[in-house]
């Protein structure tokens, strides 16, 4: 896989996970860093979860089924999607996989590609997909971009078959689903995660925060690697006592991205937290005295 179609599923996962881990768990002190991507929830109610909490958490995002080999790994069950699924579907997936992934990876362009799509429809709709094949097969060349020609030749034909059905209704969502939606592999309280600035053993490049505000700008080749580091802070020279040596180098906004936006408001509310528990502790301590 391309550098780029990794850096479009990069974007992908920040942007479904971010957004619900926010908006339906009411996380706040949320990190998303490294390729991957690692992402550190430090909410107090998140560092206290045991493992089954953990892992049902994880179940709220998981789709997937089987495993790579086969022909339909993912399950969208029930009569509607969950709004988060629906949610993640029309604001990020659909998107990216028609206006990025289509091209970009094309995923159509021949037949050892298109027959990979067409197993994903079910069985019992074999005349749709005997067409379809038919007509991909008997027609190689086009004057339009040939991805998106005959993946919107898969959706119309699904979409107006004479077999209406949940299956077939749904098999374009799934079909989406398959090549965007984020496979996550954490679960266990001592999963092993990749601290902020450490330094990638084979590139030297530095893990830095991500703002998933504008994660799809984030370049990872464009990550400074610690010699670059070194050499810009030697080129430098010295610095007067207080000031900030990591401010002039390419690490610089990171550092302040790092402390303003998680940082600075996991320190705010730690604090909150604390004076709420202590004073939770006295008032309770008065109320027995005055018993």
């Amino acid at each position: 896989m391309s550098d780029i179609a990794v850096q479009e599923l990069m974007t992908i996962a920040i942007k479904v996970i971010d957004t619900s881990l926010r908006d339906d768990f009411g996380f706040s002190h949320i990190l998303c860093g490294r390729r991957g991507v690692h992402c550190w929830v430090c909410d107090g109610k998140a560092t206290r979860l045991n493992n089954e909490q953990r892992a049902a958490i994880l179940g709220y995002f998981r789709v997937y089924k089987g495993n790579e080999n086969s022909s339909k790994n993912v399950s969208l069950v029930g009569p509607a999607l969950h709004p988060f699924l629906v949610r993640s579907y029309t604001e990020v997936l659909k998107d990216y996989f028609e206006n990025r992934q289509l091209s970009s990876q094309n995923l159509f362009l021949n037949e050892e590609r298109f027959e990979k799509i067409l197993e994903m429809i079910p069985d019992v709709y074999a005349t749709v997909t005997s067409e379809l094949r038919g007509k991909w097969l008997s027609n190689k060349r086009s004057k339009e971009e040939i991805n998106v020609v005959r993946w919107d030749q898969l959706k119309h034909l699904l979409q107006s078959s004479k077999q209406k059905g949940q299956g077939l209704r749904r098999c374009i969502e799934e079909i989406v689903f398959s090549f965007t939606y984020p496979r996550l592999d954490m679960e266990h309280m001592n999963h092993l995660l990749k601290a902020p600035f450490c330094v990638h053993l084979k590139t030297g490049r530095v893990c830095v925060p991500i703002n998933p505000k504008n994660c799809e700008e984030f370049d990872p080749c464009a990550v400074p690697t610690l010699s670059q580091l070194l050499g810009e802070l030697n080129t430098g020279g010295l610095r007067g006592e207080g000031d900030n040596e990591w401010d002039g180098t390419s690490l610089g906004d990171c550092v302040s991205y790092f402390r303003e936006s998680f940082l600075q408001p996991l320190l705010k509310s730690c604090k909150e937290e604390i004076e709420t528990s202590y004073n939770a502790k006295v008032q309770q301590s008065r109320n027995s005295i005055s018993w």
